[in-house]
């Protein structure tokens, strides 16, 4: 068999056979396939697609590349969350104190954001002393214990799949559906979890920018990891507007304090209850959606959701502190308002303008080698629909950056719509595939 073969194969649009799939992800492990002849697959890929037999084979070898995490003498019910990325998104942070609250088993690897996206790895990290960097054998004793446990993404999972994707980022052949959905339900299927919740975003804020696009991913998605023998199930929702109103890495471990603490932000509590209700149906908790909410919210009421969350900051060596004082958590010294100039109601705050906002702030990076400011980002003092005076704070930002304030505001300002009359309130949850 030669690559060259399988090239043209797909280049004139003919389906792929497992062996070829099998023959090609060997061989870039093996490096005896080089770069340049996998980004001529990519390429032609790109044009002709892939079927869901293709897609599935794909996940399956790349999931096989490496280490497939065993978890089984944990428990047969195990839960992983994935999000594809937003802004504002600490909802993992979020779903996995009231999975592990309400008895079920998570098991989370996570990564570190890139563009204009957060990563939760990130956001864990302002946490002093917190440590991200557990073993498998780390990582397994704390699930076993305290019912959950996120940690870095390791190397040895799904080793192709960070092979294919450095080719991709570099070739423009990221934004194909079939290979986003390899990509993703590869790394989930060798993490090790037998239910898969997917949060899958789409819109300003999201690297998938239309609903038919965030559903189209979610089939393949679903129907992959079911042919894998996962149980799976994928919520699609809006990224137009930030989630919450912080935005930023400790900013946001303080949102999902205050939420486990009773002062839950609608956009965030619909999405993350949308999510459990999912991971309760999966994992045989047969709650309509009205008893999924009531018993969450008791588990928020209760304090037992805020309880776990402090078990897990805990058992990763987090300072446990920051629950009560937030000053524990790094501070930025310069915080500036930024008044609105206009009189009216919010009609839309633009995600990815915030996002670019943060990443100047300090708070993203544009490489994985570059550092970020832990302390950096924006409060939305006012959200969506709600109405603001002229001369009302709008907006807070945190930075250590001087220099560019003045074109932050400016920034801040152009994110923000206004209308006369109040916008109706609108679900943020497009659909749910199972």
């Amino acid at each position: 068999m030669k690559i060259i073969d399988i090239i043209e194969k797909k280049k004139q649009g003919s389906i792929l056979n497992e062996e070829e799939i099998k023959f090609l992800i060997n061989g870039i492990m093996d490096g005896s396939i080089e770069d340049y002849q996998t980004s001529a697959l990519l390429m032609a890929i790109y044009f002709q697609g892939m079927n869901i037999d293709e897609t599935t084979m794909l996940t399956k070898y790349m999931a096989e590349s490496g280490e497939i995490l065993d978890l089984s003498d944990i428990s047969d019910n195990i839960v992983d969350k994935h999000s594809t990325g937003g802004v504002g998104d600490k909802i993992t942070l979020i779903f996995l104190p009231l999975m592990a609250a309400a008895g079920i088993y998570t098991a989370k690897l996570s990564g570190r954001g890139l563009g204009h996206t957060g990563g939760t790895i990130d956001k864990l990290e302002s946490i002093p002393k917190f440590r991200t960097d557990l073993s498998i054998e780390e990582f397994k004793q704390r699930v076993k214990k305290i019912k959950t446990a996120i940690a870095a993404q390791t190397l040895s999972l799904a080793p192709a799949d960070g092979k294919l994707y450095a080719l991709r980022d570099v070739t423009s052949t990221v934004d194909i559906i079939p290979l986003i959905a390899s990509s993703v339900v590869s790394k989930k299927i060798a993490s090790g979890a037998n239910h898969i919740i997917l949060d899958v975003k789409y819109g300003s804020g999201a690297f998938i920018k239309t609903a038919k696009e965030a559903q189209k991913l979610s089939e393949i998605m679903v129907e992959t990891g079911k042919r894998l023998n996962r149980n799976i199930c994928a919520v699609i929702s809006s990224m137009n507007q930030p989630l919450g109103r912080m935005v930023g890495n400790s900013l946001e471990i303080q949102e999902v304090i205050e939420f486990l603490k009773g002062n839950m932000e609608k956009d965030l509590k619909e999405i993350t209850y949308a999510l459990c209700h999912c991971a309760f149906q999966k994992t045989g908790k047969n709650f309509t959606k009205n008893e999924t909410d009531k018993y969450l919210d008791d588990l928020i009421y209760t304090k037992k959701a805020l309880d776990k969350f402090r078990e897990i900051i805990e058992s990763q060596f987090g300072n446990t502190d920051i629950i009560l004082d937030y000053s524990k958590l790094p501070q930025a010294p310069i915080k500036f308002e930024i008044k609105s100039n206009i009189t009216g109601y919010i009609k839309n705050i633009d995600a990815l303008k915030i996002a670019k906002v943060c990443k100047d702030l300090g708070a993203g990076r544009e490489k994985k080698s570059d550092n970020i400011d832990y302390s950096a980002g924006v409060y939305l003092a006012k959200k969506y629909t709600e109405f603001v005076q002229k001369g009302e704070t709008l907006a807070v930002i945190y930075t250590k950056k001087q220099d560019i304030i003045n074109e932050t505001e400016k920034n801040v300002l152009s994110a923000y719509e206004f209308s006369e009359t109040k916008p109706i309130e609108q679900s943020l949850i497009y659909k749910i595939i199972e």
